[in-house]
């Protein structure tokens, strides 16, 4: 592969590209150029295969950032003494220990004191004993007895490396119950307030320490260019700018500000930019790709983190994405080129979920190349012996160098020895360990209401805002009074919803009970209804309607709609009765939402507030005479979408937001047609393939009792049958089924899904695995009264058993009755069996009702 041009003395054409995309440089950047150039060939030489790309990778480092590779204010000669000293007593075995994050749903105290990881974490949906609605003292136990496990002397005097522990504390300390739910980032990045977030940063951090606990997995500086993708809602902006604003305002509320004494003390936790890099570019698809000429890639999604790290980031977390085809996670290119070299970064670089294992010819148990590009720890978290082993062996024999070890032990030492990990007590004997009064405290409370409020964006206001605090109001939707809606994933649990009600929320308040409040407060009243009905009329009607929470690839969508209509027929219901409207849409992202801004007589964006829903009854009430309490002051941090299937024209820009101050102008008619809400074709409809499909319902039923499984996960009403997530070919992108007795698992969807639309043969097709074969009737039947007795699975599933992964195919037909809305697989006794995907399809080969492989 030949060299790039921008290794080429004489192309003043790249030069100038070069000094265009190094702007602010000045001075600095002149007097280094020279001997940038010779650096970019000597690394392009040292890098065979990837030369042009570091050598762009390396042009456009959006910041002066030093090339020693060490942030100037964090510089420590004895520091780094004290590193090279650790690195020569420790053992091969036990630095191999460092690279390997294992979750906490997959080690025990006595394995942290066997291998001695470096680090740790619980996922999502992980909990102390496996409980992830354990309570906030049993995540304090268990980080106590991880670290004191990993802190016990070691033979011959080797050094003992105390481990630190990591969670995706993305908006608050949202694993925990009681703790304050901040709202998302795609909320704060419509705030437009630093030190907002900073306040935010430094809240967070006190309720993470708390739990004894170390580190954030936050801030996410994805620049986020189509809002299709399930993680738009951890982005601020699709302006990078405003990402670096804010992402560098949260480095500093979480950790402290460097040079400070309260940098990295113990009430700040480490933060962890994320997901290095370009994570929000590829075309709405998660763990995607993003494409085209890397210069632009890398200044546009690259912009923000070197004044992160300037702030002081101490970890960076690689992304499950590629760029160009490249996935990160293998990249030297950028992960040591453009990140150590350019951008100066000396701390942890730690990967995603597995996202190790997606590299060409690596799996979740063997990836030196992760390694050699430029990796310190490796997130495998239930795979972990596997790659312990794997890693062990690769060092002794020369696959991994040890100076490429010694290199990344290093880096990890640095984090710990900075974060003072060495001088501080075990974590139950921390200064803020169980000092459950942070948890969820006034002031944080009331610092997320303040959030709220300010992030509130009006599109539309005919006059009906700010209602009257003495008037007589309708609260309408479900979502009103739903806290685990307005919170949205990352809450509780990995996609957030379920099974969560507002029990799980103590100390929380709804939207629906600060509007209540706030009604009362001013001589009026508020009358909740679900459904939209009323017995005397109201003089205003707020409609609450939106996303059920997802996170990550689950939330992934082909167009800008939302296909749930609870909001637009409650909008339409008032409007027939005369009766004014408020729209307020609760999501993760802009949406194509022109027939319910063409009904609502106002229209607000307040994305997802979590658990201080009064926020919202401070700008939309008004006093008793109908005066402004306060005004709206967010701005799109995204544009809005005109068109449901494309974000190609925009109705309203990037930075648009009325106010009562600025009223917003009175939209032009508005198109109201979209295809993806009125296609008909028939095709293969995807009833579960890592989430449920739009509209399709599933539920547990046990004798006559039923519980909803929002997300397919979920407990049934006595435990006979649970659904947990599971990895498939991502993470819990399949569902494990365990039945302990008698339960009914049921699917619902609209007839309209039926992919024949009635008019012709069609088929389930279910892939599944089983290890043992069932000892009691499986039945597959049709979700109807008449559906007679439906299929008998058993034959099917015992000579399936222990065979891996199989799909089974069952004609419609053979369910019975009327099956086109629905069906339900009945299990009389134990059995357990995994299920990645469901789809009906029309036509079919199956040959009998007994599903043939």
């Amino acid at each position: 592969m030949a060299l790039s041009a921008f290794q080429q003395d004489d192309s003043p054409h790249q030069w100038a590209t070069w000094e265009n995309v190094m702007e602010g440089h000045g001075s600095r950047w002149r007097m280094v150029r020279g001997s940038l150039l010779r650096h970019l060939c000597l690394a392009a030489l040292a890098l065979p295969g990837v030369a042009p790309a570091l050598a762009q990778a390396q042009a456009v480092a959006p910041t002066a950032a030093t090339t020693s590779g060490t942030v100037p204010s964090l510089a420590n000669p004895a520091l780094e003494r004290r590193i090279t000293e650790l690195l020569g007593r420790m053992s091969i075995a036990h630095k191999v220990a460092q690279l390997v994050e294992p979750d906490i749903g997959a080690i025990t105290p006595d394995d942290m004191r066997r291998y001695r990881f470096g680090t740790i974490l619980n996922g999502g949906n992980s909990g102390p004993g496996g409980n992830d609605k354990a309570l906030a003292p049993a995540w304090l136990a268990l980080a106590d007895a991880m670290y004191r496990a990993g802190t016990e002397p070691l033979p011959d005097g080797e050094p003992v490396i105390p481990p630190f522990w990591g969670t995706d504390a993305v908006h608050g300390h949202n694993n925990i119950i009681g703790a304050t739910l901040f709202p998302h980032n795609v909320a704060l990045g419509a705030a437009r307030d630093p030190d907002l977030v900073r306040r935010i940063g430094a809240a967070t951090a006190v309720e993470i320490a708390t739990t004894g606990i170390d580190w954030a997995f936050a801030p996410t500086l994805a620049v986020v260019t189509d809002t299709r993708w399930g993680r738009s809602y951890e982005g601020y902006s699709e302006d990078p700018d405003i990402v670096t604003a804010l992402g560098v305002a949260e480095v500093e509320g979480l950790q402290g500000i460097p040079g400070t004494p309260a940098f990295l003390d113990q009430h700040h936790v480490l933060a962890s930019i994320k997901h290095f890099l370009a994570d929000g570019g590829t075309g709405g698809v998660d763990q995607g790709d993003t494409r085209g000429d890397l210069n632009t890639i890398i200044a546009t999604h690259g912009k923000a983190y070197g004044p992160a790290i300037r702030a002081g980031a101490q970890t960076v977390m690689a992304s499950f994405s590629g760029i160009n085809g490249e996935k990160m996670h293998g990249n030297r290119a950028l992960l040591t080129g453009l990140l150590r070299e350019k951008l100066g970064f000396d701390g942890l670089l730690v990967g995603d979920w597995n996202a190790h294992g997606q590299v060409p010819g690596c799996s979740n148990t063997d990836c030196p190349k992760s390694l050699l590009a430029g990796l310190d720890v490796f997130m495998v978290p239930n795979d972990w012996r596997g790659l312990y082993d794997t890693l062990l062996r690769q060092v002794n024999d020369g696959t991994i160098p040890l100076t490429r070890l010694d290199e990344a032990v290093g880096r990890i030492l640095r984090v710990k020895l900075r974060d003072g990990l060495f001088d501080k007590p075990a974590p139950a004997a921390r200064e803020l360990a169980g000092h459950w009064d942070q948890l969820g405290s006034p002031a944080h409370r009331a610092l997320a209401r303040e959030a709220v409020a300010k992030s509130l964006v009006l599109l539309k206001n005919d006059g009906v805002l700010p209602i009257r605090a003495s008037a007589h109001i309708a609260i309408a939707g479900r979502a009103a009074d739903q806290i685990a809606q307005s919170a949205g994933g990352w809450t509780i649990t990995w996609q957030g919803g379920g099974d969560l009600t507002n029990r799980e929320f103590p100390g929380a308040t709804s939207i629906q009970a600060g509007l209540v409040a706030a009604m009362q407060a001013g001589g009026g009243s508020a009358t909740p209804t679900i459904d939209g009905t009323f017995t005397a009329k109201p003089d205003a009607a707020i409609v609450v309607f939106g996303e059920q929470p997802y996170a990550e690839f689950v939330g992934d969508r082909p167009d800008h709609a939302l296909h749930d209509e609870e909001g637009l027929a409650l909008l339409r219901k008032f409007k027939a009765a005369h009766v004014p409207t408020v729209a307020v849409l609760l999501s993760g992202r802009p949406l194509w939402m022109n027939r319910e801004l063409a009904t609502a007589d106002a229209f607000v964006a307040a994305w997802l507030p979590g658990s201080e829903g009064a926020g919202l009854a401070d700008v939309l009430i008004g006093d008793a005479k109908g005066m402004p309490r306060q005004d709206f002051t967010g701005r799109l941090g995204f544009r809005w979408p005109a068109l449901c299937d494309t974000n190609q024209k925009a109705l309203f820009p990037l930075g648009f937001g009325g106010s009562y101050a600025h009223r917003p102008a009175p939209l032009p008619t508005l198109d109201q047609t979209c295809a993806a809400l009125t296609a008909s074709a028939a095709g293969t409809v995807e009833i579960f393939h890592k989430r449920l499909a739009g509209g399709v319902e599933a539920a547990i039923r046990e004798g006559t009792e039923e519980v909803p499984l929002h997300g397919f996960v979920g407990t049934g009403p006595h435990d006979a049958l649970r659904v947990l997530g599971f990895d498939y070919a991502a993470q819990e992108d399949a569902r494990q089924l365990i039945w302990k007795s008698a339960a009914e698992l049921r699917f619902t969807w609209p007839v309209a899904a039926n992919p024949t639309k009635g008019s012709g043969p069609a088929e389930i097709v279910l892939r599944y695995t089983i290890d043992q074969a069932p000892h009691g009737k499986v039945v597959l039947r049709g979700d109807c009264a008449d559906c007679g007795t439906g299929v008998d699975l058993v034959p099917t599933l015992t000579a399936a058993a222990g065979r891996g992964w199989q799909n089974v195919r069952i004609p419609l037909a053979c369910l019975g009755g009327n099956t086109s809305g629905g069906m339900s697989l009945a299990v009389d006794g134990p059995l357990e069996m995994k299920i990645a995907t469901i789809e009906l399809r029309p036509g079919g080969q199956a040959g009998s009702c007994t599903g043939p492989q």
